[in-house]
Formats: C-alpha cells, structure tokens, sequence
C-alpha cells in the first residue's frame, strides 16, 4: 500500500477515492483522456458526490487539502495505468481557484510530479466553469504559468445557463468541456444544432479544443464530429469506475458493468 493511500485512510477505507471516466475520440472510438472524480468517504454522511462538498469546500480551506489529497491520488494513478499499459494522453484532476490563487502553487504542484516522476503533459486539472468569474488575474497568471510548464487545463460544464460565457477569453486553456445542457439541444431543430455548432466554434477559434458531454447515442457523436468537435464524454463513452477496475484487456480498456463493479464493492 502506498504511503498516499495509508495517510489517507481511515478503518480500512480511503478516505477519498477518485473515480475516472474515458473521454473518447469519436473519430476512432479509442480512448484520448481520463477524467477523474473524487467522491468524499464520511463516517456519519457516507459517501458525498462533488455536488455534495465542493461548493462548501471553496469557501473554507478546505478545498486546499481536498487539492493536495487528490493531485497525490491522480499523479499515483497516472503510475499505475502506466504500468497496466493503458493508452491514454493524460488523466485529469480537479484544480480549485482557491488553490490556483495561492503564491505557492506552481511550486507545490512541480515538486509532487518529480517526486512522482510523472511528467507534467500527463495531467489535465479540470476547472469548473465558476472559475470564469474570476477577475483579478492571478489565477489566470497561475494557469498561463503551469501551461508553460506543460500542464494542460481543461474547464467543465461550459456553457450552462449559468456560465459567463464571454469570460472565457480571459484564460488560457488546452480543452472546454460543453456541458450536458449543450449536448440536449442536439437534433431538436436546426436552430439549435446551429447554436451548439456556434458554442463548438467559439471554443475552437479560442484555441481550445471542445469536449462534449452527456453524449449517450452515435446520432449526436455523429453531429458533433461533423460540427469539428472530435471528443466526447458520457454515456456513450462510458461511466465513472473505480481506479482499480481500469483494467486493459487486449487492445482495448474494458469496464465492468455496473451491477459488477457494485457487487465487486460491496463484497470488499
């Protein structure tokens, strides 16, 4: 057992535990990228969704720990799909603006990846999309510095009714993720693939490369393709499992099937 894992468990169970979903290129069908998600084990809640705890953790500290607990869980992941040989360009983990704010972050996060040994162009932090509020330019500073270093940065949920979406100019990020939102307007009308193929182009002529999510059927895999959006999350591509279960049969990642992995977790 790793020295990450024992610091960050508790009676036997970790204390957090990152789950990970593949990003398809729709072209191919094989896997581009990771994304993680970090689900919180509690004594008395049980275990909490990020919906459940970030935004209570970005107005406390909190989230700095939160950061720290769960770059450590990635970059160890990162090692361990190395050694399963699995294909993939990086592994993502979510950044808080918070954390990215702080003077020493830049440092903190170079000095993890060399005690790792986990080059810097295998993680992707994944922002939400309320870091587009942001507006006094340091975390924007952060970002343009870690890029430079050869992090890659990718914002979620862009483009829900909530999302300014103007602000995006202001950083400099290697991918956008479209939220689940955006996806629904596909093959509603022409009007609305018009303005998810205008939201793709935006994003594209930032310089970033678009991701969809809540991609469930070919048909919509097939539109975005055709509207220059080359990668896709969701359903279609496959749901979050347990670090453990990515496993490579063949030339390809296999995943449990649900009723499986729950039958596999409960039995432990």
């Amino acid at each position: 057992m790793s020295e990450t894992t024992k610091a960050t468990t508790v009676n036997g169970v970790r204390a957090i535990e990152l789950y990970y979903r593949v990003i398809r290129e729709i072209a191919s069908g094989s896997t581009a990228f990771y994304q993680s998600q970090t689900r919180l084990n509690t004594p008395g809640l049980g275990t909490l969704m990020p919906e459940n705890y970030r935004d209570v953790a970005e107005v406390t500290n909190q989230c700095v720990t939160l950061f720290d607990l769960e770059f450590l869980h990635a970059l160890e992941s990162v090692q361990k799909f190395q050694d399963r040989e699995l294909r993939f360009d990086w592994l993502s983990v979510y950044a808080s603006a918070k954390y990215l704010s702080d003077p020493k972050a830049e440092r903190n996060i170079l000095t993890y990846c060399q005690k790792y040994s986990v080059p810097t162009n295998r993680i992707c932090f994944a922002l939400s999309e309320k870091i587009l509020e942001e507006t006094d330019g340091v975390v924007a500073t952060t970002i343009k510095h870690l890029r430079n270093r050869g992090f890659h940065f990718m914002v979620t949920d862009f483009g829900n009714d909530a999302c300014p979406i103007m602000r995006l100019s202001s950083f400099e990020c290697d991918y956008v993720m479209l939220s689940p939102e955006v996806t629904g307007f596909l093959g509603k009308d022409d009007r609305s693939d018009a303005a998810v193929k205008s939201l793709i182009d935006f994003v594209s002529d930032l310089g970033a490369e678009p991701i969809a999510d809540g991609v469930f059927n070919s048909m919509q895999a097939e539109k975005l393709f055709g509207f220059e959006c080359r990668y896709c999350a969701g359903s279609l591509a496959g749901k979050y499992i347990a670090e453990r279960y990515v496993r490579r049969r063949g030339d390809e990642e296999e995943e449990p099937e649900p009723s499986e992995t729950q039958e596999q977790t409960n039995n432990q």
